[in-house]
């Protein structure tokens, strides 16, 4: 938390201003309320996406062609309405309401997934739970953008990724506790995690800081926002590159079945994959923030690629099975550390304030798009190709798409300079 400097004496006031950074802490309190309201999110999500399969398949007794269909709309409905969030918060400048109705409407899912029954109800709840998801994230993104100092945005974003990805490792463990100790009762499972949704919402209503971008803003008024403000040119060339690079980024699953594949480990210990990947992910957030800070954004955001290969190399050449199964987890770990936050702190600060939701969105819109086509092409390459042979081919064309992106990181590091 920290002080307002409105409520120092005048000296005080202009020596903050002065030095630039005493004003506002590198983490505060914005981040660290967004962070939690996160994680609550993601234990009440992630739970139920541990058990889904399972539901799905055995209790609910759908095909596999019909979970496919239903993985298929979680995975990518919350692509297609971020850009619509980010326009609402910015039009508005209720960042905070906006992201209130996506984390709401994610919750109210939860209570009808209780109830529905056959593919047709059960779609329909994920779709409601996807919208919400996409709709919260450009606008919460936004919130910590206007509430940290530019010097420590990665930093930032690292912090609240963190506190996200504890409750993504936590959501699954929940899961599989409640079923040891009820077992089969996935109904319990539904019940906890709606809970925590519940506590998220609330905690964001009543305690969650009304952080406005053109109100926060220090400098003239800014104009309204105007869908031309995302065609800013320092935009488009992060577009570019995380779009190429999206492309090249298969889906987890994909990874751990291929490890799956080779390392001879038991179909058991497969839903801990993912707790896994995530513990790496939240000890490396905030070093990778860091990092990102010192360094260059765009400059971590572009080499983090290169723990992706290292993750398919180890999910698919011959070693050890733990030496395998830790080198793919931690790897994945560390790529989301340099990615996922950073991408954010990127865009906000490369298009005008009156559209930082949008053009945070933008940038997340075209890397989910895109790995939403990779894992789909990927899925054909694994069936002509064989899984080593296809993976081993994605991470060589993934290293030349590093190699020409990384000749466009001192220009976005660059604009994201000047910008600020």
């Amino acid at each position: 938390m920290y002080i307002s400097v409105r409520d120092r004496p005048t000296t005080e006031k202009n020596k903050a201003t002065s030095t630039g950074t005493a004003a506002r802490p590198p983490v505060g309190r914005v981040v660290i309320i967004l962070g939690v309201v996160s994680m609550l999110t993601d234990i009440s999500s992630e739970s139920v996406a541990a058990i889904l399969p399972l539901y799905l398949t055995v209790v609910v007794g759908l095909t596999p062609v019909a979970y496919g269909f239903i993985d298929g709309l979680y995975q990518g409905v919350s692509a297609l309405v971020r850009l619509g969030g980010g326009w609402l918060a910015d039009a508005a400048d209720r960042p905070k309401w906006v992201a209130f109705l996506g984390y709401g409407v994610s919750a109210i899912a939860r209570v009808f997934l209780l109830f529905a029954t056959g593919a047709a109800g059960i779609a329909a709840v994920v779709t409601a739970d996807r919208i919400g998801k996409g709709i919260r994230t450009a606008p919460r993104d936004s919130m910590i953008s206007t509430s940290t100092p530019t010097e420590h945005l990665g930093r930032a974003f690292g912090v609240h990724r963190m506190l996200d990805t504890i409750g993504a490792a936590l959501g699954p463990l929940i899961a599989f506790g409640l079923l040891w100790a009820v077992p089969d009762d996935y109904t319990v499972v539904m019940v906890v995690s709606l809970a925590f949704a519940l506590m998220g919402v609330a905690l964001l209503g009543l305690l969650g800081p009304d952080v406005r971008a053109k109100r926060e803003h220090t400098g003239p008024t800014p104009p309204p926002f105007r869908w031309r403000d995302l065609t800013d040119r320092r935009l488009r060339p992060l577009l570019a590159v995380a779009g190429g690079l999206g492309l090249l980024t298969v889906g987890d699953g994909f990874v751990y079945l291929a490890l799956l594949d080779h390392a001879d480990v038991t179909v058991t210990w497969f839903p801990l994959f993912y707790v896994g990947t995530n513990v790496a992910y939240l000890l490396l957030a905030v070093p990778a923030g860091r990092l990102a800070d010192r360094v260059g954004r765009a400059r971590v955001l572009v080499l983090g690629h290169l723990a992706l290969v290292g993750a398919y190399l180890c999910s698919v050449l011959p070693t050890s099975t733990v030496a395998a199964t830790v080198g793919t987890l931690v790897l994945l770990g560390c790529f989301y550390a340099a990615t996922d936050g950073v991408i954010a702190a990127v865009a906000g600060r490369l298009v005008p304030v009156q559209a930082r939701s949008s053009g945070i969105a933008a940038a997340q819109t075209v890397v989910a798009l895109a790995r939403m086509l990779a894992s789909a092409g990927f899925g054909l390459l694994w069936l002509l190709l064989g899984p080593a042979t296809a993976m081993v081919s994605v991470a060589a064309l993934l290293v030349l798409a590093i190699l020409v992106a990384a000749t466009r990181v001192g220009r976005l590091d660059g604009a994201v300079t000047t910008a600020a």
